[in-house]
């Protein structure tokens, strides 16, 4: 779109919108066609994440079990598992699908209430507003 942007992370509608978080647009009856294709790519993205993230603890059940690391590793052993994910990948080792058997999918973490609308970003409308346009360039899909 001929801006340069930096990267995001996707929230959902619990999250404040960050010039880094981007977020869906408020679902209501004003929503435009544009907004709501928005929203539903954001929702496809999301549902390609948590696949990952289902993938990714399937493939190294440690991941299932980090309770009983200290906080100082989990990083490291995450960015591990990631690492190791993605030479297996590059090295077409198959990811069996039994493994999804021990694995559940879970709600990833988020805030409980809606953030105040004074933590939102006015410059992070800009940024959303971009990506809307760059969303409706890309075609169906």
């Amino acid at each position: 779109m001929g801006k340069a942007q930096k990267y995001v992370l996707l929230g959902d509608a619990t999250y404040p919108l960050q010039d880094w978080i981007l977020k869906p647009y408020q679902e209501d009856k004003d929503l435009t066609q544009r907004q709501l294709r928005f929203n539903y790519r954001l929702k496809r993205a999301h549902s390609v994440i948590e696949n990952a993230f289902l993938r990714l603890k399937a493939r190294w059940q440690i991941l299932l079990k980090c309770d009983d690391c200290s906080l100082e590793l989990l990083p490291t052993l995450v960015l591990a598992c990631c690492i190791l994910h993605n030479i297996c990948e590059a090295h077409d080792n198959p990811f069996n699908e039994e493994w999804l058997e021990g694995t559940e999918p879970t709600e990833l973490p988020k805030p409980c209430q809606p953030a105040p609308a004074a933590m939102e970003d006015g410059r992070a409308e800009q940024v959303r507003e971009l990506m809307c346009q760059y969303f409706e360039s890309c075609g169906e899909g």
